[in-house]
């Protein structure tokens, strides 16, 4: 009798543990996507002062500007990992192109608030790859969780389910930050 009670301790102990690391990957997931989250804003905060600057030299590439204003009004409704990837990778698409504008006017070059915020920009970008690395490495360990066995019988048990990467496409525009060349 009393190892079947020891016995059953144990099984409802590993239980206990198995479930409370499931809450725990899959809360460290959120925290990562919401590290992601305030970077991506902080980006969107800069794109709005970038355009203007830009559209200070530049008054005939109206249709540059709004495809970026268009592409940053769709990250910014983007919600799933899958859609923000999609639309961030249309938005560093845009921006790349903003920054080829910004080629043809020596004097945009020079301006001290145009350099400056290129250089948060730049910097933001950095911190958005880090947050992401950070955000799939999280994802990547619940995943594996909840597919490994016996893990995986009590993540179905509990209804925990997997999370989605933040992956750029695999075109060159998507791969890198945004670059700031002077």
């Amino acid at each position: 009798m009393s190892l079947i009670l020891i016995l059953l301790l144990v099984l409802v102990g590993w239980l206990v543990m198995t479930y409370n690391s499931f809450v725990r990957m899959r809360n460290r997931g959120r925290e990562a996507w919401a590290d992601i989250d305030v970077q991506l804003k902080r980006r969107y905060d800069l794109i709005p002062n970038l355009v203007a600057t830009v559209k200070g030299y530049a008054t005939h590439e109206s249709q540059a500007f709004e495809n970026v204003t268009k592409a940053r009004a769709q990250a910014m409704q983007a919600t799933a990992p899958v859609e923000k990837a999609q639309a961030e990778n249309a938005l560093a698409g845009t921006l790349k192109s903003l920054f080829a504008i910004s080629e043809a006017y020596p004097e945009l070059k020079a301006n001290q608030n145009f350099l400056a915020l290129q250089n948060e920009l730049s910097d933001t970008e950095n911190k958005i790859q880090a947050a992401r690395r950070f955000y799939n490495g999280n994802v990547r360990d619940l995943n594996t969780g909840l597919e490994s066995f016996p893990g995986n019988m009590i993540a179905n048990m509990f209804g925990f389910t997997k999370m989605d990467y933040f992956e750029l496409e695999e075109s060159d525009a998507a791969k890198n930050p945004v670059e700031v060349k002077f």
